[in-house]
């Protein structure tokens, strides 16, 4: 692996050269923006008081919907907003805008941000049922609309259904009238050879319409002379190139035997289509010489008000006064408060001693979606919107460039069940560019209560590149890292990162750490991460107090650390290991000086209290006196997070703040 030592700029005066190539960097976000718009760019509103049948373009006409911005006929150079004071409980799909203009979606109006939640508002007694005891559930979804297959009970017409194999796989299949147990009928699969792959033996019908956005439930009975564990069957496209439109909301095998078994499964389409099929994939999974049997099946449309179809990964109760307690197994919900999500039945079981809207004025149940799926998108910016309990990620979706997250606020992001069966792994970050990310930009925004990252780029490869990606003058408290990097495998590549003047505070202070199957209340985590790296700038930011670490990377190489531009920080851990790196080397706040000499960094970092005016209620700006006034270094930074102009003084501070004279 080659990695690029910049110790020079690590000493003495070399900071001058820091600060050119920095200059450059931090006003990547200001040329973006600054972008030529396109002479055709509309402006288009969205309220709470607005109809999606109306045209959008000005607040007397605003849209209703957030899925109708997602659908609207945007183009590069056009701006989305959203009015200030209003709620949505959808998700952003954003549009994106090319080298002529980006998309914009921001705010209009008086009042607070625009307010986009991940949850699911759980208030009425009628959300609830009592199960017995002291656990109360939610009410599971329910067929509520028209039925999607022609052909439920596969008895009128066989021919609407078509078996396919290749590829090794070889079967047989028709109505079978001679199958009664309590249906009339039923369809009949012999598997003559199983192949290998899923696709070798299909079993399919359609087409029919789906429409985006819409919960589907499927039920069908099925048994088999041999037992096998079935996939959920797939709702895709009926021709090339054959791709998802409703994923199913939990993969679990279904166990299969020789008795007949009602199978369930809840879909969302992710498109409006009308041509969707049904597929069944036998290959490698059904038995050679097993004869399988279908019956009774149905797709009908379910409602999605208060449909708990992904993962709850955190109850927010009281508007944030406290937060339930996940678990995952019934059997463990034994006191107030904890949780457990049954993600075969779609349904959540609370354990409270009285009925939970007795007990609470407010619950808020979030879901394991991101907030704003930004997937695929490029030259979009976000600015003066709040985004709230999501269980997965606030801003999150990979191969993403070119996209500004400004003056936002995200808060009780995370906690949801990211892999689904046993194999239980919570996560969710506040703002994460996955996979090739390059030319991204998040400033001056609040972030708190984030099970894992508040901010984070990384990668599993192949190949991945990470660039050109910049933090600067952002809030961050109580999240279990502060920052997150790293990527993954030795031929990918991270280079010139920015990580400025960003103020954090009491990593591993949150709502999940003690949830948490690995709490670790880090500031700076860097987990293994063997890709090239080079021009990485960590400068004029607080860290103060971290659960474990307030920086983290113990299976780094030494020449992988020196690549970390590091200088011009304020640290203050007052117990433990401050500083844990390669070799587990562990440094607490007293043996600062020790880590500066091994490793030759950070010459003008300091250790003290960074001096808050008032961390307990939230105001993190520099107090009289702050040893962080006049200790930063120029970077290129010309405003704080406030807006005030920096420097104010002989030099820049230290943090998201800069202390007005």
């Amino acid at each position: 692996m080659t990695t690029h030592s910049r110790r020079s700029t690590n000493r003495g005066h070399g900071g001058a050269r820091v600060s050119v190539w920095a200059t450059t960097v931090c006003l990547v976000g200001l040329i973006l923006a600054a972008a030529p718009t396109p002479a055709r760019a509309t402006t288009y509103y969205v309220s709470n008081g607005g109809s999606d049948d109306a045209g959008g373009k000005s607040p007397a006409t605003s849209w209703r919907s957030v899925n109708r911005a997602n659908g609207g006929p945007l183009r590069p150079g056009d701006v989305v907003r959203f009015k200030r004071g209003d709620c949505w409980r959808e998700q952003l799909i954003p549009h994106s805008g090319d080298e002529t203009g980006h998309v914009t979606y921001s705010a209009y109006g008086s009042g607070p941000k625009p307010l986009l939640l991940g949850s699911v508002e759980m208030n009425d007694p009628a959300d609830w049922k009592h199960e017995g005891g002291n656990v109360w559930t939610t009410v599971q979804p329910t067929p509520s609309g028209p039925e999607r297959l022609a052909n439920p009970s596969l008895t009128a017409d066989a021919t609407r259904w078509n078996l396919y194999y290749e590829h090794g796989g070889e079967a047989r299949g028709a109505r079978d009238t001679a199958e009664y147990d309590s249906a009339p009928a039923a369809y009949r699969v012999r598997c003559v050879k199983p192949g290998k792959a899923g696709s070798n033996i299909q079993l399919y019908t359609g087409p029919f319409r789906v429409e985006r956005g819409k919960l589907y439930r499927l039920t069908f009975r099925a048994k088999c002379t041999k037992p096998f564990r079935l996939f959920p069957p797939r709702i895709m496209k009926s021709g090339p190139p054959w791709t998802s439109y409703a994923p199913a909301r939990h993969l679990r095998h279904a166990g299969i035997t020789e008795t007949w078994a009602t199978c369930s499964y809840l879909y969302t389409a992710g498109v409006t289509a009308d041509d969707a099929r049904l597929a069944f994939f036998f290959g490698g999974m059904l038995p050679e010489a097993a004869t399988f049997w279908l019956d009774s099946l149905s797709l009908a449309d379910c409602a999605t008000r208060k449909a708990l179809v992904r993962d709850v990964g955190n109850i927010i109760f009281d508007g944030e006064a406290s937060c339930g307690v996940k678990v995952f197994e019934r059997s463990k919900l034994k006191s107030q408060g904890q949780y457990w999500y049954d993600e075969d039945r779609c349904v959540l079981k609370l354990y409270s001693t009285e009925c939970p809207t007795s007990r609470y004025t407010d619950i808020e149940c979030a879901i394991r979606n991101h907030i704003v799926d930004q997937g695929g998108a490029s030259y979009v910016i976000y600015e003066n919107l709040a985004l709230k309990y999501g269980a997965a990620h606030g801003f999150g979706g990979g191969n993403t460039h070119h996209i500004i997250v400004r003056d936002c606020d995200l808060g009780y992001i995370g906690g949801g069940d990211q892999r689904g069966g046993s194999g239980t792994v919570r996560f969710g970050n506040g703002v994460e560019f996955w996979a090739n990310a390059h030319d991204n930009l998040v400033e001056r925004c609040r972030l708190w209560e984030i099970y894992d990252a508040a901010l984070t780029h990384q990668s599993n490869g192949p190949r991945t590149k990470q660039y050109n990606i910049t933090y600067r003058n952002n809030v961050i408290w109580n999240c279990e890292y502060s920052f997150e990097y790293w990527n993954r495998p030795e031929d990918s590549e991270t280079h010139h990162i920015v990580f400025d003047n960003n103020t954090c505070i009491n990593a591993g202070h949150g709502w999940g750490h003690t949830q948490r199957p690995d709490p670790s209340g880090r500031h700076l985590c860097f987990y293994t991460s063997p890709a090239q790296i080079r021009d990485f700038f960590i400068r004029n930011n607080v860290f103060h107090e971290a659960k474990r670490n307030a920086f983290y990377a113990p299976t780094w190489t030494r020449e992988q650390i020196a690549a970390l531009v590091m200088d011009h920080n304020c640290w203050f851990q007052a117990e433990g290991n401050m500083i844990l790196l390669p070799k587990k080397q562990g440094y607490p706040m007293s043996r600062f000086g020790a880590y500066q000499a091994d490793h030759h960094k950070e010459p003008h970092s300091l250790t003290a209290r960074p001096g808050l005016l008032d961390a307990a209620k939230g105001d993190f700006r520099l107090a009289e006196g702050s040893p962080c006034i006049d200790a930063g270094v120029d970077v290129g930074i010309k405003a704080d997070f406030a807006g005030t102009p920096a420097p104010q003084g002989k030099a820049p501070d230290i943090g998201a703040f800069e202390r007005r004279r």
